[in-house]
């Protein structure tokens, strides 16, 4: 009679192995492939929706569209990494609370990028405390490091218990989760190369130093793989399905087309109606949806992976830090390796290839960080990295759409579960305001 309570259809404790898979798939699926990278990607002129303004896309943002977004990061997915964290740490299962510390490194990371100040030296802790405090963004950054280096830590003590099924980023090799972790240091260094009290030369040396330790090859990646059928579905599988509106956007198509940039039949597919690359313009008359291209189904079919850290973002990323330590002509040969890692991922012709390079491989002072960072963000296609990317450099270069309603949108707005539930000052914030780190 004492157990009369006790529904076994809803348990209150569950082992490690429970809580890793379903929050990987939630990093995954809500946070690098969710509603706020999908509406970013507006931003950015990748995708465009086949709707007349007003909308999202044209800049019409209200605090209850990203609702569900902090909900992702706070509720789905930190407060699980944290239970996750605490119950490895009582249980000495070291390797689990890695994982954990890094992931809610990645996860706090994206919160901030969007949000600028948010929670988290008071966050977490339940009913305890109802009404936790937004930290700067500058000390936020300090923890993410913070997490990044705890996670190491704890991969170092080798313990012998590793995820195995239950990992369905790296199944359990330590190593990989390790050089993800040094790889994320050096992405997170990056981000404040312009920031107030930074400098880009001592965080292009601390990039450089922990991309020594990084990701060495693709089989590195950070990516979630998609069995594909129903239930199993690549999240922009869905985004750019039949029953979506969402297509590419005209910017990103023309872009590749001006470049002769033979990666275009391999992102980009012919629209249906015509057989052409046609992306649409924001804020011009919808047309039918056959009119226009979508992905290819190495980005967006029902079996496709999603690169939440490619190593081709890794040779970027070195290859920025070393042209800010030692200028283009020491930054081409790893600018050069990033772009023919990413054509070959796609299958690119060797011909095609060297003629591509003949006309956007060679650095100059004047051109390195724009066409660095420009490759960078067809090598990251998708990603939320190239909104953080075109903030705090420029580039890709971009004018707002068609009937814009403010200027291009620099981060989120607070949402309206935190205006309603726990008022803070950062909440006044504009979608047009800088966060602490976008200086540029």
């Amino acid at each position: 009679m004492l157990d009369v309570n006790d529904d076994p259809n809803r348990p209150i404790d569950v082992q490690e192995s429970i809580i890793l898979a379903p929050v990987e798939m939630s990093v995954a699926d809500i946070l690098y492939a969710g509603n706020a990278n999908v509406m970013t990607q507006d931003f950015i002129q990748a995708t465009a929706p086949n709707q007349t303004n007003p909308g999202l896309w044209n800049y019409q943002l209200f605090a209850t569209n990203w609702d569900g977004d902090w909900r992702a990061a706070y509720v789905t997915c930190m407060n699980n990494l944290v239970l996750l964290d605490k119950k490895a740490a009582a249980s000495g299962n070291s390797n689990y609370a890695g994982i954990a510390k890094i992931l809610t490194a990645y996860s706090l990371a994206y919160a901030t990028d969007l949000w600028g100040d948010v929670p988290y030296s008071q966050a977490f802790q339940g009913t305890a405390v109802l009404l936790p405090v937004y930290d700067k963004q500058e000390d936020i950054y300090k923890n993410i490091q913070s997490l990044l280096d705890a996670g190491i830590g704890e991969i170092n003590k080798a313990y012998t218990i590793k995820p195995g099924a239950d990992d369905f980023f790296f199944r359990g090799d330590m190593e990989k989760w390790r050089k993800l972790a040094y790889t994320l240091k050096a992405r997170y260094y990056m981000h404040l190369t312009k920031a107030p009290g930074y400098t880009a030369a001592v965080q292009a040396d601390l990039a450089l130093a922990a991309l020594a330790n990084g990701m060495a090859d693709n089989s590195d990646d950070f990516k979630m793989t998609y069995a594909g059928g129903a239930g199993n579905e690549n999240p922009w599988f869905l985004t750019f399905g039949n029953v979506s509106t969402k297509v590419l956007n005209e910017t990103f198509v023309e872009t590749l087309r001006s470049r002769n940039d033979p990666r275009l039949p391999k992102m980009v597919s012919p629209a249906k109606a015509t057989g052409l690359y046609n992306g649409r313009r924001i804020g011009t008359p919808t047309a039918l949806l056959t009119t226009y291209s979508i992905p290819t189904a190495y980005y967006a079919g029902e079996a496709a992976s999603s690169y939440l850290l490619p190593y081709t973002e890794a040779q970027f990323l070195a290859a920025e830090a070393t042209l800010i330590k030692s200028g283009a002509a020491a930054a081409q040969p790893l600018y050069v390796a990033a772009i023919t890692n990413h054509m070959n991922r796609l299958g690119v012709a060797g011909a095609d290839l060297t003629s591509y390079l003949a006309a956007r491989g060679t650095l100059t002072t004047a051109n390195a960080l724009q066409r660095i960072i420009e490759e960078k963000s067809v090598a990251n296609f998708l990603s939320p990295e190239n909104w953080n990317d075109w903030r705090r450099t420029g580039f890709p270069a971009l004018t707002k759409v068609d009937g814009a309603l403010s200027e291009i949108p620099r981060r989120a707005l607070y949402p309206q579960t935190e205006l309603t539930t726990n008022p803070q000052p950062q909440q006044t914030a504009k979608v047009t305001d800088r966060l602490w780190w976008d200086a540029n």
